[in-house]
Formats: structure tokens, C-alpha cells, sequence
């Protein structure tokens, strides 16, 4: 009886357990990170990249991120927190039933009898790969070996006000590697609801496309909230308007009530723009596209730059 109750006890304290998790802090911003790991790390599912998942940033004066959902799990899709990010898959339609697919910065996974890629499902992961961490107390880096693939690395550093996060992808495969990958930011300003408080401004006029849906309004070049969104209310949609170059992949999320805000931009030229809101979060995302060769590395980097 006794030993029964032990285990019992000593499964609970395994279920709850904290994930592994590191910070950085430059005296301005400091932020929590939860590393990649295939066993115990925060988030173990299919849909976004594993590494650089961010728990909390704050400044003395504000917060900027935070669970957003109300249930965790780490093998559901959008269990996760902070910017992170996506990169399209590569290989799905070209794989037979059983075969295997890519997902940078989760590894292979294995194609189902399904004709079209489901972005909301979590996939058998047949090889995550090796991941390393290296860090500062300013920064962290982790990246990822898979093999027949490529090495991918992300690095976030705190500088001044700013969260700089720098992306390197080489192919060490024998096909090119071409996607988008967008961050999907997840942003909860202070913890303020969605609401007329709150607004996202581009550089140039957004324009709404077919698929919009919710209370989200372009006034010129800022989108806002005709009322603050209720348990179940979403705003959706993409939104064209930029143009060809990187000056317009910036854009201002901002609070008003508690006057915090963040402005994030791009060194590359927005390839999709797409916009999706509930009462806990507000997420622009900006697509990007990739591309390396057999033996090439691609670069790209993100600023945040927080208020």
C-alpha cells in the first residue's frame, strides 16, 4: 500500500514537473526561455520551431508575453509562447503515404494517409536531430543537426530595449531547401485584453483581402478593434498592401492604456501577411521566404524593439 502510494506521488510530481528553461538579462529586458528537447522540453509538438520558445520578456515596466491559451499540453499545436515561429513544410506532396516529410526546427516526420498537410495536427516525428545550446548572460543560441538536412541555428541576444533574434540555415542535403516561415509573436501587452486600447501600425495601408472575419477595422494605416473580443471571437484574415521591399516589414503593436507597445521588423521583404487576434493576444505575421542550395547557408534576422 504504502509503495503504491509512492508511486502515485512520484508520478504526480513527474507530471507537473517544470519543463528545462534558461534566462538572459541585460539590466533593461530580461526573458525566460524553454530550450528544444525531445523528452522534457516545453513544447514537443509538430507545428512551430522548437527552439528559442520565450516564457516571459519584461522591461521594469511592462510585460510582453505570456500563455496565451488556456490549456497546456506539449504535444498540441499551439501550445506555446513568445515569437516563434513556422516554416512551412517541405516535401509533404511529394512523399508517399508512410514516407517522410520536413518541418525546420522539428526534424522528419512521417507523411499519414492524408492528401493535404494539416497545420493543426501534431505528426509522428521520425528524427529531431541533435541539439546543442550555447549561451551569455545577454544571450542564448540553440541549433539543431539533422541529418541529410541542414544545420539551423537561432540566436537571441538582449540589446538596449531589444530582443535581436538571427536565423542561419545551411543545407547540408542534396536538394534545395526553399519555404516561408512567419513568427507568429503571440503578443499580450501587459496582459491587456484585445480591445479599442489596443492597435497595430503598418507603413503603409493594409488592405483586407476576402477571407477577413471579426471586428478588426483599417483606419489608413492602423488596424483596430471595433470592441474588445469576447471568449470565442476571433479576428482572421491577410492583408495585402506592402510592397517589394524590406522597409515595410515593420510594423508598431501598442497598449494604450498602460502605454507599453513593441515594434518588430524584418531585413527581408514580406512574401505573405497574415493577421489573427483573440481577447488574450494579438498577432501579426509576416512571412518570409527561404532558400538555400546544397552547401549554402541563408541568413535572416528579426529586431523587436520594446516600449
Amino acid at each position: 500500500m504504502k509503495l503504491c502510494l509512492c508511486f502515485l506521488l512520484l508520478s504526480a510530481v513527474v507530471r507537473g514537473a517544470e519543463p528545462p528553461s534558461t534566462e538572459i538579462s541585460n539590466g533593461t529586458l530580461r526573458a525566460k526561455i524553454y530550450p528544444p528537447d525531445p523528452e522534457t522540453g516545453y513544447y514537443r509538438a509538430t507545428r512551430f520551431d522548437w527552439s528559442g520558445v520565450i516564457a516571459s520578456l519584461n522591461s521594469k515596466e511592462h510585460s510582453y508575453f505570456g500563455q496565451w491559451f488556456p490549456r497546456y499540453d506539449p504535444k498540441l499545436h499551439d501550445s506555446i509562447t513568445g515569437p516563434v515561429e513556422s516554416f512551412m513544410a517541405i516535401g509533404y506532396n511529394e512523399a508517399p503515404v508512410g514516407g517522410r516529410f520536413l518541418r525546420i526546427g522539428v526534424g522528419w516526420l512521417r507523411k499519414p494517409a492524408e492528401p493535404k498537410l494539416n497545420d493543426f495536427r501534431t505528426y509522428e516525428i521520425l528524427d529531431s536531430g541533435k541539439w546543442s545550446t550555447r549561451s551569455g548572460k545577454n544571450w542564448v543560441e540553440f541549433t539543431q543537426e539533422l541529418s541529410g538536412a541542414y544545420v539551423y541555428s537561432k540566436k537571441l541576444s538582449l540589446d538596449g530595449n531589444k530582443l535581436i533574434i538571427e536565423h542561419s540555415l545551411r543545407n547540408t542535403g542534396k536538394s534545395p531547401l526553399e519555404t516561408d516561415v512567419f513568427n507568429h509573436d503571440f503578443f499580450m501587452l501587459d496582459n491587456q485584453p484585445t480591445s479599442p486600447d489596443v492597435s497595430v501600425t503598418f507603413p503603409f495601408e493594409p488592405k483586407l483581402q476576402s477571407d477577413w472575419r471579426g471586428p478588426g477595422e483599417i483606419h489608413g494605416k492602423e488596424l483596430a478593434f471595433a470592441q474588445e473580443l469576447p471568449q470565442g471571437v476571433s479576428v482572421y484574415g491577410e492583408l495585402k498592401g506592402y510592397g517589394p521591399t524590406a522597409a515595410e516589414n515593420d510594423f508598431l503593436v501598442e497598449a494604450r492604456k498602460t502605454a507599453a507597445g513593441v515594434r518588430q521588423t524584418g531585413d527581408r521583404p514580406i512574401s505573405r501577411l497574415v493577421f489573427w487576434s483573440i481577447g488574450t493576444t494579438v498577432c501579426p505575421e509576416a512571412y518570409v521566404r527561404i532558400h538555400a542550395d546544397p552547401g549554402e547557408t541563408d541568413i535572416w534576422k528579426i529586431t523587436y524593439e520594446f516600449r
